[in-house]
């Protein structure tokens, strides 16, 4: 069934994208700036798209009984992910990163090292994005099972990008040797479930700690921010002398009562300032 994976097929509308930027102009022009937006977002994680075809108990299940096969299947899915790329390029609907985006997963892309030195101004490519991956169903698989089913066809489509952010909610503490293989990796996820001191041994100041405090504090029945404090201050604890950065994500519910993420913004920046000296 892998031949069943097909190579997506993009085309533009040109005259219906002018169309539009045309009628919008009209309604809301005097008020916003109109302006076309393409695609700035990475690629999809491949193991992502692919195990909701495969199933994770029979994907854990082949990787030992069927190694080939899992292997024939990432590989097309990657070929599909970095084909469908390869046509935004052509058709010319990349749109620059490096600004107020989320590139990866979590964090925005401002950086001065985007776009490439010989970027006309104009033509926007993968080499003058953020890219990234991440490989979710691969965080109870050893090191080197990750290396062999995801990251070596992970770092296919990383190759072809100016910077890259690898990881989300998968623990990769035990697991950050492996990236130094990823070409121009800048920001690696630490999720809620690392262990935080471990991953800060790991990185060291190589990467930007891109770490993502539990949730949960926000959905609980009564709101507690000395819980939030002590979440924030063991991760800055474990962090020091790291390029750390925190992203509050996966947000599904603040029990209506948004005031939580603003008393959780208020903790936050309180703690950062106190350990910033």
């Amino acid at each position: 069934d892998v031949e069943k994976i097909r190579l997506p097929s993009v085309s533009a509308e040109p005259d219906e994208t002018a169309r539009r930027m045309e009628l919008l102009g009209g309604l809301v022009g005097d008020l916003l700036p109109v302006r076309r937006w393409g695609i700035a977002s990475p690629p999809r994680s491949t193991w992502d798209v692919l195990i909701e075809f495969y199933g994770i108990q029979e994907l854990y299940e082949d990787m030992f009984d069927r190694p080939q096969l899992v292997h024939k299947a990432i590989d097309r899915m990657t070929q599909a992910v970095l084909h469908r790329h390869e046509q935004y390029e052509a058709l010319g609907l990349l749109e620059l990163n490096n600004v107020n985006c989320r590139v990866g997963t979590g964090g925005l892309g401002y950086t001065g090292e985007l776009p490439a030195a010989d970027f006309d101004g104009t033509h926007v490519r993968m080499k003058d994005c953020w890219g990234g991956q991440m490989a979710q169903i691969f965080s109870e698989v050893s090191p080197a099972m990750h290396d062999e089913f995801a990251l070596q066809y992970e770092l296919r489509l990383m190759e072809r990008f100016g910077l890259n952010y690898y990881g989300c909610c998968e623990p990769l503490h035990k697991k950050v040797h492996l990236l130094h293989r990823i070409p121009r990796l800048r920001k690696v996820s630490m999720s809620p479930f690392v262990n935080w001191r471990e991953g800060a041994e790991a990185i060291g100041r190589r990467y930007v700690y891109s770490a993502k405090p539990n949730p949960a504090v926000l959905a609980s029945d009564r709101w507690d921010g000395e819980r939030a404090r002590r979440d924030l201050r063991e991760i800055l604890q474990a962090t020091k002398g790291c390029h750390v950065e925190i992203i509050l994500k996966d947000i599904h519910t603040v029990r209506n009562q948004p005031q939580r993420l603003w008393e959780w913004a208020r903790i936050a920046m309180e703690e950062v300032r106190s350990f910033a000296g």
